[in-house]
């Protein structure tokens, strides 16, 4: 008999189209193949001949530099016996020369980019595009990042657009924005980040180690990460923090350049490391936390300092930012004691070092809601940016020298309206509840005390940039007690708008006084007026009003504050950021001496940008969509730009529409032709010199 002519592969086929959509990868813009671990894929091998019991065949498996098999990073399969990794392969039919395998990864593999080869015998086949992305699995019981709930996986894994939070509690507004994780790239981009996060293999199995490794590399600090801050107001050789609409831009061209992309701000930081987790298949949401607290001290306190004239003044340490926007991520914590599995808080803004980087989280957040601040990672910084008091101190001169006045605790401030994007709408979900318990609580004050035996008590000093070489306050100097007590006279505070806040108009504000004791009081009353940035920075001054008020109590009375154009437009336009109006009260009862203050902030009103387009197309058949805006403010809106994208319709595009006059209707045309189906999403933002927050959103939905 004639010995065996040796076998040899002839070709591979990994059967894309049938993996991607059991892997709900088919989204992927990419030439290889990319499935999920824990689940099995199918391959198809050609043989020279027909496959005898004695061949020997194995698909090996390799991921980084240099794979060993002692390492875990080279995988050898052979049909029918598991594989120490917990891998295995299995024959489904063989058919002549052809031969049908199934492969099923180790629902703990590394996750990252690896390359089949087939063995058989001595004979190493490389198929021409063996590249395989292996990436975490929500839909495998048996995945740390596991998630039953198909409409939340929906959501949180396969939706590329949303929306995120901004704004001030006073007024939220949502801005929309492209996520992008199947666009040309973004993986390829992710998988770079991935290699240079060094996280070692074993370490890649966990989601948690991915998740504080991408929370570092997503800024630019300590290691030439995806996007570079700034807050400085003027962004000469990059973008505008405001100009962004989605991540798809920035993560390609950090992916071309390798170099940080100029700028961001913290929704930019959220809205790249959100497109980061879902396209490696961590189930992610953008949450949006309003008057979140940057406490430096670990102490849960928060210092605002105000002059004679009620504004307040930029020299604290710590700030109180109208807004902050970091992630949650969804994964059992294996590294934890049991109850700590679920939401955990991750933040690629940087703000404060964790061993030494830029990075934070993750963070459960049933952790900052029990008070349990010192689990890993970073749960202190999470539980004070949602905690922490806001104190309001005076400062005065006194014989030449600043002296501090305390002028009251705000409890229960800080941490307000915590959202995200609900699943499957388009509406704002308050998840406030999921990070802390109602204020007041019993189960509030028992998460507070454990809270604070882990984080160091404060006696009540002021500290400011100029504390330590002052004189302190004397008086009640006591540690933090969980609430301040009630005025004596019932005293009360709101501000509000009395008429639209339009730029170019006006801002027509006013100041409500109320007392609810019987009596008569005499209260001096000090109001102002000021722009600041959203996190916390003063950058003018508007206005002022002191008056003293006679009110018979119970009674209230509204005092108007008015700010004529001219004394903010300037301001407006010559800044790049978005600018809020803040409004600080201070009202002092002669009679008693109570002292309270109230600080609200609010943000302009613009008029809305319309698209018009039809509800449904059909794939690659054209339609036309059509940008509208009215001009309805009494300015000269100048250098408008419009941006637009629409993830699976048309790249990124701008119109630059030079100066809209008041009353002027701009429109621009722009032609898609859609090359996905489903659900698909218009953006649109309008910037200019004076204004910077416009931004709309469109559906429509793509049939064959």
């Amino acid at each position: 008999v004639l010995p065996e002519s040796s076998l040899k592969v002839t070709g591979i086929d990994l059967l894309k189209s049938q993996n991607t959509r059991e892997h709900h990868t088919d989204g992927y813009n990419i030439e290889s193949l990319v499935v999920r671990r824990g689940q099995p894929f199918q391959v198809q091998v050609s043989l020279s001949r027909e496959l005898k019991a004695a061949d020997k065949l194995a698909l090996r498996f390799s991921i980084g530099e240099n794979p060993m098999k002692n390492r875990g990073s080279l995988l050898s399969l052979k049909p029918e016996r598991e594989d120490f990794n917990g891998w295995k392969i299995s024959v489904v039919k063989r058919n002549g020369k052809e031969c049908l395998l199934t492969v099923t990864s180790s629902p703990n593999a590394p996750v990252g980019k690896y390359n089949l080869h087939v063995k058989t015998g001595t004979n190493i086949f490389k198929p021409e595009n063996g590249v395989i992305y292996l990436l975490f699995n929500p839909w495998c019981e048996d995945d740390t990042v596991y998630m039953a709930n198909e409409a939340q996986k929906k959501e949180y894994v396969l939706n590329d657009t949303g929306i995120i939070y901004v704004g001030s509690a006073y007024n939220i507004y949502d801005r929309p924005w492209n996520f992008g994780q199947f666009e040309e790239f973004v993986l390829d981009a992710c998988m770079y980040l991935l290699d240079k996060s060094k996280l070692s293999l074993s370490q890649r199995r966990d989601p948690a180690n991915v998740a504080r490794a991408m929370s570092a590399l997503v800024n630019s600090n300590d290691d030439n990460g995806v996007v570079m801050g700034s807050w400085s107001g003027k962004y000469i050789g990059g973008t505008s923090p405001m100009d962004w609409i989605g991540s798809v831009t920035i993560l390609q061209k950090y992916y071309k350049t390798k170099k940080p992309v100029r700028y961001g701000q913290c929704w930019v930081f959220a809205g790249v490391l959100n497109t980061v987790m879902r396209c490696l298949g961590v189930p992610s949401r953008c949450v949006s936390t309003f008057d979140s607290a940057h406490d430096t001290e670990e102490n849960l306190r928060v210092d605002i300092y105000l002059n004679d004239k009620g504004e307040k003044l930029n020299i604290s340490f710590d700030s109180v930012w109208n807004f902050h926007v970091w992630n949650d991520v969804w994964m059992k914590r294996k590294d934890l004691p049991d109850g700590f599995d679920g939401w955990q808080a991750i933040d690629s803004t940087p703000q404060e070092q964790s061993q030494g980087r830029f990075q934070c989280g993750p963070c459960p957040v049933k952790a900052v809601r029990e008070g349990d601040v010192y689990l890993p990672y970073d749960s202190k910084f999470v539980y004070a940016e949602v905690n922490a008091d806001r104190v309001y101190w005076l400062v005065r001169k006194v014989n030449g020298k600043d002296k501090y006045f305390k002028l009251g605790t705000e409890t229960q401030d800080i941490g307000k309206n915590i959202s995200t994007k609900a699943v499957g709408e388009n509406r704002r979900e308050d998840i406030t509840r999921e990070y802390k318990y109602p204020e007041g609580s019993k189960e509030e004050r028992k998460s507070m005390e454990r809270a604070c035996s882990f984080l160091r008590p404060s006696g009540l000093m002021p500290r400011s940039g100029y504390a330590s070489t002052m004189q302190t306050l004397g008086g009640n100097i006591q540690p933090l007690v969980p609430k301040e007590p009630v005025t004596k006279t019932g005293l009360h505070l709101k501000i509000s708008n009395t008429e639209p806040l339009h730029p170019g108009n006006p801002l027509e504000l006013a100041i409500t006084v109320k007392v609810s004791t019987p009596g008569n009081w005499t209260i001096d009353l000090t109001g102002s007026c000021q722009l600041q940035y959203y996190t916390g920075k003063v950058q003018a001054n508007l206005g002022t009003i002191k008056e003293t008020i006679n009110l018979e109590g119970p009674s209230e009375t509204q005092v108007p504050l008015k700010v004529a154009p001219d004394a903010y437009m300037k301001t407006l336009s010559s800044v790049e950021d978005e600018v809020l109006i803040i409004v600080t009260a201070i009202a002092e009862v002669k009679e008693t001496n109570d002292k309270l203050t109230k600080e609200t902030s609010m943000r302009f009103e613009y008029p809305p940008i319309t698209v018009q387009m039809p509800e449904t197309a059909v794939l690659y058949n054209d339609f036309t969509c059509a940008f509208i805006f009215k001009n309805k403010l009494n300015v000269i809106l100048e250098n408008c730009k419009l941006l637009v994208e629409g993830l699976g319709i048309f790249k990124m595009t701008t119109f630059d529409m030079g100066d809209i006059m008041p009353g002027k209707i701009m429109k621009s045309e722009i032609i898609c032709t859609p090359t996905r189906l489903g659900q698909k999403k218009i953006i649109a933002k309008l910037i200019s010199n004076q204004i910077k927050g416009i931004s709309t959103e469109k559906a429509i939905t793509i049939t064959e």
